[in-house]
């Protein structure tokens, strides 16, 4: 991955956030997906805190923008790596959010980790 493909997936990623378009952030997902979040926690009472299978995260994501319907993000920085960035965010609480996402061989977020500051 380059600077410049992190940047470019980090703001189409926020973009279909802010538009609340389910399907557009969809399509940022590997099938194969699984997600790692303390939100996870929260919103399904899990203690693993992990969604796993594109069908559920579209589930999880839907429960989430349902109870925030406020929800919006503003991008502070993108860091790239080997097949994976980590997109840093402040959300709409003003919750500074790290996102590390690792790449499927088809260039699709197959994981993600998310981290919040305290």
């Amino acid at each position: 991955m380059t600077k410049d493909e992190a940047w470019n997936l980090a703001n189409h990623w926020v973009a279909a956030w802010n538009a609340h378009d389910l399907d557009l952030i969809m399509n940022h997902y590997d099938e194969s997906i699984e997600l790692t979040s303390p939100v996870v926690v929260q919103l399904l009472g899990s203690p693993i805190g992990t969604v796993a299978g594109k069908a559920n995260l579209r589930a999880y994501f839907q429960r989430g923008l349902q109870a925030f319907p406020e929800l919006h993000f503003h991008l502070e920085d993108v860091l790239w790596g080997v097949d994976s960035v980590v997109l840093y965010y402040t959300n709409h609480k003003g919750t500074h959010t790290a996102e590390f996402m690792e790449l499927s061989a088809n260039g699709k977020v197959a994981r993600v980790v998310a981290h919040y500051s305290a």
